[in-house]
């Protein structure tokens, strides 16, 4: 299914860009694709043609500093407040008043951040692979993983980058490891293969004074709003003790745990997609 392409100028006038699937005037809200840290709307590509191929329309935005968007020329603004107000930008300009948030990593805390920073925007939340607590020996492997860019000459070596600085990720299909690369990323002016993403998106999380929020009152904001949770079974992020307590603290939450997957399931393996299925045809 061919997408649109679309951009739309934030408040602070930087273009931000967004693949736009399926028909603006599909009655059923919107599928909102928001990636992990420093993922962009290729992740999507996969559940995006398959939920507009019968017109639903599916948004997948680049955040600031990913992607096609442009990069923030100060990276105190590489925030979860500031992403916040993109989206707000991002669904104004698109004229969409009512999406079900399909959030990766830091794309689900971000859906919990809608629901405290606009909660009529909310139909209903994906989580996949995160929660109110994230796991900071995860989050320190990551900040190691993209606070540097590692260029390389071809995809082989993207590919073994990956595998070699992200040990912890498991994939069904090892197929999908090329996949992953073409998205991590971008072919340069000269040939070399770089990172998809400012690499100062890392510089907040490494001041001193960065310290991660209490985020189970965002969780609590998803009291009245249908919420389906993701946890790969080897994640270092979401770990088992958080994703059972968040179904004590939700009881109407389902969770969904995906064998042999780490942090992040694709939501392309099988017990993803039935759980996203049977989720989605009833919001």
């Amino acid at each position: 299914m061919p997408f649109t392409e679309r951009r739309v100028t934030s408040h602070d006038n930087l273009s931000l860009y967004i693949r736009d699937y399926g028909d603006p005037l599909d009655h059923r809200a919107p599928l909102f694709c928001l990636g992990g840290l420093t993922r962009n709307s290729k992740d999507f590509e996969s559940l995006a043609e398959r939920y507009s191929s019968d017109g639903r329309r599916v948004i997948c935005p680049d955040y600031r500093g990913r992607g096609k968007s442009d990069y923030d020329n100060d990276w105190r603004n590489y925030d979860p407040r500031i992403y916040l107000r993109d989206i707000q930008d991002i669904l104004s300009a698109l004229n969409v008043h009512h999406v079900v948030v399909v959030g990766t990593s830091l794309g689900g805390i971000l859906g919990m951040g809608m629901a405290v920073a606009m909660p009529g925007a909310l139909t209903a939340v994906v989580m996949n692979d995160v929660g109110p607590k994230v796991e900071t020996g995860g989050l320190d492997f990551i900040i190691n993983y993209i606070k540097e860019d590692r260029p390389h000459d071809n995809w082989d070596g993207a590919v073994a980058t990956i595998k070699t600085m992200l040990p912890n990720l498991t994939f069904q299909d090892e197929g999908i490891w090329l996949k992953m690369a073409q998205n991590t990323f971008r072919e340069r002016e000269d040939g070399r293969l770089c990172f998809d993403w400012d690499v100062d998106i890392v510089k907040p999380m490494q001041d001193k004074s960065y310290a991660i929020p209490d985020m189970w009152p965002l969780f609590r904001a998803l009291k009245n709003v249908p919420t389906l949770v993701l946890r790969g079974a080897e994640s270092d992020i979401l770990s088992r003790e958080t994703f059972t307590r968040m179904q004590e603290v939700k009881p109407d939450m389902i969770g969904v745990e995906i064998p042999r997957a780490g942090h992040v399931p694709t939501m392309a393996e099988p017990e993803s997609r039935a759980a996203l299925e049977a989720f989605l045809g009833n919001h």
